[in-house]
C-alpha cells in the first residue's frame, strides 16, 4: 500500500483487535506492551509513514528485524540477519566438532556435522531462492569448512571434488533442490493451498508438443524489486529449467528414486552454471 492510504492500516488494527479477543476468549494473551510491527517496502517509502499502529491505546514499536520459527526477517527481506546468525551458530557448533573430530570415527563425525551445522543451512532455505551469491557466500562457506573438518584435507585444497566424494550440492543448489521438491509436492497436490495457488501448469491454447511437458506459468514481475525472488516466480522459472527428459523426471511418484531424479537433474545444472562461481569461492577461501 501507499504511505498516504490510511484505510487499510485502520483494517489491520480491527484484525488485530479480533485477535486479542479470540485470544481472550481461549484463554490466552496477546501483549500489547511486546507486540511489535515491522514495515516492509522500500526504504524510501517506509520513510514516508508517519502513521502509528495502536492496540488498546498503546503505539507498537516499529522493529528493524523480526524471528518469526527460527527465521529472521528484515525490512528489505534480503534476509542478511537471518544468514549472519545462521553463520555464527554454525560457525560455532563446527568450531566444537573441529575439536573432538581426532576421538571419532567418520560416520559419528559425520551425524554431528549434519546434526548441527547442515540443519541450520537446510532450514528454511527456500526462503533464499534469488538471493545474490554474495549474500550465500558466508553459508557456501560454512559449508565448505564442515567438508575440511569431515575429510581432514588443507585448507588451501579444492573443496568442489571433496563435496562431490560427500555427495553434497553446493548451497545454492540445496535452495534449488528444496524449492523444486516444493513445487513437485504442489503439482502432485500433495502442498498447502496457499502454496498451490501461486503454481499454475501451462495450458497452450492449441495442441502442442509442450503440452505434456509438464511445464508450469512463469508470471511477468517485476525483478527489480522483490518479486523475482517470490516463490510464484522462483518456483515455475527453476521448474521448467530442469534439463534432459523433463516428461519423466516431473511425473515420477513421490518416493526416493523421484528425489534421485532430482538430484541428477541438479547435479547437471550445476555443472552448467557453477563452473565460474565455484572458482571464485575457491579463491576467496584459500586467501
Amino acid at each position: 500500500m501507499k504511505p498516504e492510504v490510511t484505510e487499510k492500516l485502520v483494517k489491520l488494527q480491527t484484525c488485530l483487535k479480533d485477535i486479542k479477543s479470540w485470544m481472550s476468549s481461549n484463554f490466552l494473551l496477546l501483549n500489547s506492551g511486546k507486540t511489535e510491527v515491522m514495515v516492509f517496502g522500500p526504504e524510501p517509502l517506509r520513510n514516508r509513514l508517519d502513521h502509528m499502529i495502536t492496540l488498546d491505546g498503546i503505539s507498537l514499536t516499529f522493529s528493524l528485524s523480526v524471528r518469526n520459527l527460527g527465521v529472521t526477517f528484515d525490512q528489505n527481506l534480503s534476509f542478511n540477519s537471518h544468514i549472519k546468525i545462521v553463520s555464527t551458530s554454525a560457525f560455532f557448533h563446527l568450531r566444537n566438532i573441529s575439536k573432538i573430530s581426532k576421538l571419532l570415527i567418520h560416520h559419528d563425525a559425520k551425524k554431528l556435522v549434519h546434526a548441527f551445522v547442515t540443519s541450520r543451512l537446510d532450514y528454511c532455505n527456500s526462503l533464499l531462492s534469488g538471493c545474490p551469491n554474495s549474500s550465500l557466500r558466508s553459508l557456501q562457506l560454512i559449508q565448505n569448512a564442515a567438508a575440511r573438518v569431515l575429510t581432514g584435507i588443507d585448507k588451501r585444497d579444492h573443496i568442489t571434488p571433496v563435496l562431490v566424494s560427500l555427495h553434497w550440492l553446493p548451497v545454492k543448489f540445496r535452495i534449488y533442490f528444496k524449492t523444486l521438491l516444493l513445487t513437485y509436492k504442489v503439482l502432485r497436490g500433495l502442498a498447502p493451498s496457499y502454496l498451490e495457488e501461486l503454481v499454475t501448469p501451462y495450458q497452450p491454447n492449441r495442441p502442442l508438443r509442450s503440452q505434456n511437458a509438464g511445464v508450469v506459468v512463469v508470471p511477468r514481475v517485476s525483478r527489480g524489486r522483490m518479486g523475482g525472488r517470490a516463490f510464484s516466480y522462483q518456483a515455475p522459472l527453476l521448474w521448467n529449467q530442469l534439463p534432459v527428459q523433463p516428461a519423466i523426471s516431473r511425473r515420477v511418484p513421490l518416493h526416493e528414486p523421484a528425489q534421485g531424479f532430482f538430484l541428477l537433474k541438479l547435479k547437471t545444472l550445476e555443472v552448467q552454471e557453477q563452473a565460474d562461481g565455484d572458482r571464485n569461492l575457491e579463491a576467496e577461501d584459500t586467501e
